[in-house]
């Protein structure tokens, strides 16, 4: 999109049911037409969410009074989604938005019409610091989302920023549509127009921009930003309408002619902030917390205005000395009249709190008690057989459990056209139920998620091996995971350890059953995290690895292509590698702390980084680096991938473009047309083609997008559309190298994007046995740094029932050693499982495996084939290791013989 102050226009293509296409007020550029007439040419595309369902903050639901069915979410950096009732999922509508409007996938507030059901709103935009480059705007639609006009504001408004949660801030004049109210953050006030959006001005009358500010001396602007205003309600029965402020001294106002004068309400309560304000009948009841939330608020109270006497009445469900929370979610049950619902804004422990009332907040009920401690008696059950990784991987120990109930429980909205239905957000997902009145008659009601199609996640870091999974990812906040199915959610996230957000990971090329992640772990006790994770069996499965002393942070990490060298660029110190698959670590050299790092995926010694202008070179695992003479992007988004299949042949895209080296990064060659990069990665190559396909994000033409190039950048086809730009996308981006045509791009809140060419992937992808294309290097011997490395040669390979196995030595210490059996199906016919067998005659024990189980009687060893990797068909073949220990070892390489035979046989 081009953009300036008179706008520009944004044609959309629809390629989907649920496209979405975005028309912006004024002319377009003269120069942007020029532009897309010579632009790269687009090829249809399929786009879709590798399926997690949800992964974020849901801090607003609205169900439109006047059309039952039509509900509208915002998600504080996952942009806006209205509710499919025949599909029982979202539909995403601001999936329009690009790189240079990112900040309007934050979305402060929405707002439903409800005379003419059609119209919605959206307040859009991130960040009021600098962290967003652009101000806000207020984006309107006639066609409930599926096409959108904006008007930008002249100030930033804050998706993304404390206080999220109030609200909502955006409303529509339910007694002259025409008029539109925004309540503003940053002390901007009171906003309207008269025009169903399109113009805005400042209602001067409105006499409280707010003083509430979290944090004063945060100097990066997030926590010292003041709150302003939170809420904008409208009383449907008369002229009222109030507005919510965030000052805790004057919390409320009215006006009582439609807004031409205000009053700040007498006797109001004082000392919190009213994040939210719901009319029913005769009274207003407002849900107040010491805080503007969503992470914290430790007291609050919840208070009825009769609007007919001015009285107000204190009808907190918790007694003032037992309570530790604000309240927050506050919703009316428009068909019950009295029936009302809050929710605490944070009980982190044991778990949220809903209180529910049937005579105005007089008397109420929670939604659980204790019973006899730890125990808690329950009006509810959790199911979350649909997205099981909601338990966190966790079993809780009472009185806490796992599924929590909720965290940041801001949206709480009852159907207003059906009593039994509840929706409400959490920090993770959206949860509802639609047996919500079973409360009042004593049974229980059923809790299930209900975010099929709202995708929330930050995603840093995409993998997608050879064989194994198509997908690995590393995500903020809920740290990643094994993909099996791109449809499905996943069972679990990354575990044991799940370092809270990953930041990066990586396989082995040639070896792809060995994976590394890393990432930021988090601890609430001071407690020391992991921040590095190994797993042997294609990411599925991890286990904890050990990492130089004054690690803070992920940061990047790269692994040699067959699997004997690993380099890590973590927070906190300098770059390091291991020989030891993650056991032990050394600091490499030449290379500055915080660099980008990455493997080439043929040479298993040569690795790659790039920090500050400059490019960095490795042709001894890591051990040290050298700087590059080639000119590189100073400043900006930078990121670097290496080919499968061709040594030394790395490509780096940044601001100055997409540069290409086949030399290892000695010298680079810019890639024409292309005049900026994002990311760039590669995928199977065409039918036909010797070179791998080439993706990139970034700009070709001059033109924003997501490209594709069979011919090593010669050139390219626009993969996606005006339609599917996703925001600030692409710092996570992976080519199938099983599936010609098919990328995964990573976003930052609209979670993980798959595209195949239209008609489907081009071929079936292969089974996960499959050995990957390049051809395997020389063997490299690894070693701990005590002592010096020995090199053991391979064994022939030994024949047996249809099936070849050898045996090497890949490393050894004093002690002990490491090693590695290559499996080939030498049969006509696939198999569904191998077993591998042989007897030691140097006293060698077995203490480790990954890619098969091994089991030691005595001298002899059996090997049985992992659940992924028995299915092996004609030809193809796999790789298991294993540690060993040999006690007797004093020099190694002296008493650590090669056992022969070993034996293969595989079950048909």
């Amino acid at each position: 999109m081009r953009r300036s102050s008179g706008g520009a226009v944004l044609a959309a293509l629809a390629l989907v049911a649920t496209a979405v296409t975005v028309v912006v007020s004024g002319p377009p550029f003269t120069s942007a037409a020029a532009l897309l007439q010579q632009a790269a040419p687009a090829e249809p595309y399929t786009w879709k969410n590798v399926r997690i369902d949800g992964g974020g903050f849901v801090p607003g639901i609205v169900f439109n009074p006047g059309e039952q069915n039509l509900i509208y979410a915002r998600t504080d950096i996952g942009g806006a989604y209205r509710w499919n009732q025949s599909a029982q999922s979202w539909t995403p509508l601001l999936d329009w938005v690009g790189q240079k409007d990112w900040g309007y996938n934050g979305v402060l507030s929405i707002a439903t019409d409800p005379v003419d059901t059609r119209r919605v709103y959206a307040a859009a935009g991130m960040y009021t610091n600098s962290w967003d480059p652009n101000n806000g705007a207020i984006l309107r639609s006639t066609d409930r989302g599926a096409t959108w006009h904006k008007t930008v504001l002249p100030f930033k408004i804050g998706g993304n920023m404390p206080g999220r949660g109030m609200g909502e801030r955006l409303v529509v004049d339910p007694r002259n549509n025409r008029n539109v109210y925004f309540a503003a953050e940053g002390g901007n006030g009171l906003w309207r127009s008269t025009d169903h959006g399109v113009t805005w001005a400042k209602v001067s009358a409105f006499p409280n921009a707010g003083n509430y500010v979290a944090d004063p001396s945060d100097t990066s602007g997030y926590q010292s930003q003041n709150q302003g205003l939170s809420w904008v309600t409208f009383d449907p029965a008369s002229t009222a309408v109030y507005v919510g402020v965030a000052d805790k001294e004057n919390p409320v106002y009215r006006s009582l002619d439609s807004g031409a004068t205000w009053e700040r309400i007498a006797g109001q309560p004082t000392g919190y902030l009213a994040h939210k304000g719901v009319i029913q009948g005769k009274y207003l009841f407002i849900a107040t917390s010491d805080t503007g939330g969503p992470y914290d608020g430790g007291a609050g109270q919840v208070a009825r205005l009769d609007t007919e006497t001015g009285v107000w009445t204190d009808i907190s469900p918790t007694p003032v000395a037992d309570r530790y929370y604000g309240y927050s979610g506050l919703t009316v049950d428009r068909q019950k009249p009295g029936t009302l619902m809050v929710a605490t804004q944070i009980s982190w422990w044991p778990d949220a709190i809903f209180f529910r009332s049937t005579d105005y907040g007089a008397t109420w009920t929670r939604v659980w008690d204790w019973s006899s401690y730890p125990s808690r008696t329950k009006r509810y059950t959790m199911d979350i057989s649909a997205n099981p990784w909601l338990d966190f991987n966790s079993t809780s120990q009472a009185p806490e459990e796992s599924p929590k109930l909720g965290w940041m429980n801001e949206s709480l909205e009852i159907d207003p056209f059906d009593s039994d239905r509840l929706l409400y957000g959490t920090g993770a997902t959206l949860y509802g139920t639609t047996q919500l009145t079973n409360w009042d008659s004593g049974s229980t009601f059923t809790i299930k998620p209900f975010a099929n199609g709202i995708e929330e996640t930050a995603v840093q870091d995409l993998a997608s091996p050879p064989t194994g999974a198509p997908l690995v990812s590393a995500l903020y906040d809920v740290g990643g995971f094994h993909h099996a199915d791109l449809d499905a959610v996943p069972a679990n996230f990354h575990d044991t350890p799940s370092l809270g957000s990953n930041t990066g990971l990586d396989f082995a090329e040639l070896s792809p059953s060995f994976f590394v992640r890393v990432g930021n772990a988090a601890s609430s006790d001071g407690a020391t995290v992991p921040h590095i994770g190994i797993s042997n069996d294609g990411g599925k499965n991890w286990y904890q690895g050990q990492e130089p002393s004054g690690v803070t942070g992920g940061g990047t990490v790269a692994v040699g292509a067959d699997a004997n060298a690993v380099v890590w660029s973590p927070a906190g110190v300098g770059v390091h590698y291991s020989t030891t698959r993650g056991s032990t670590w050394s600091a490499s050299t030449g290379i500055p702390a915080g660099a980008k790092v990455e493997s080439d995926r043929v040479n298993p010694k040569t690795f790659y980084g790039y920090a500050a202008g400059k490019f960095y070179l490795s042709t001894d695992g890591g051990a040290t680096f050298t700087t590059s003479a080639a000119a590189m992007p100073a400043e900006g988004r930078v990121n670097l991938k290496a080919v499968p299949g061709v040594a030394g042949e790395v490509w780096l895209a940044g601001s100055t473009g997409l540069l290409r080296s086949t030399d290892s990064g000695r010298t680079f060659t810019a890639v024409p047309t292309v005049t900026s990069g994002i990311n760039v990665a590669f995928g199977k190559a065409a039918p036909g083609a010797s070179t791998p396909a080439v993706f990139l994000a970034g700009t070709v033409d001059g033109v924003d997008g997501v490209f594709r190039s069979d011919n090593n950048g010669s050139a390219w086809v626009r993969i996606n559309d005006d339609a599917h730009q996703y925001g600030n996308a692409g710092d996570a981006l992976a080519g199938d190298p099983r599936v010609y045509g098919r990328v995964y791009l990573g976003t930052n809140g609209r979670g993980i994007l798959y595209a195949d060419r239209n008609g489907g992937p081009s071929s079936p992808t292969p089974s996960a046995s499959s050995s990957p294309s390049p051809p395997s290097p020389s063997v490299s011997v690894s070693s701990s740094p005590s002592s010096s490395p020995s090199s053991t040669p391979s064994v022939s390979p030994s024949t047996g029932s249809g099936c070849t196995a050898t045996y090497r030595v890949t490393g050894q210490w004093t002690g002990g050693f490491q090693g590695e059996v290559i499996v080939k199906n030498n049969g006509t016919a696939a198999t569904t499982g191998w077993t591998v067998t042989w007897a030691y005659t140097g006293g060698q024990v077995v203490t480790q495996s990954w890619g098969g189980t091994a089991t030691q009687s005595g001298t002899a060893v059996t090997v049985v084939n992992a659940g992924y990797n028995g299915a092996l068909s004609s030809g193809a073949s796999t790789t298991f290791g294993f540690l060993g220990s040999n006690p007797s070892t004093t020099n190694p390489g002296t008493t650590n013989p090669v056992p022969s035979p070993v034996a293969c046989t595989t079950t048909p």
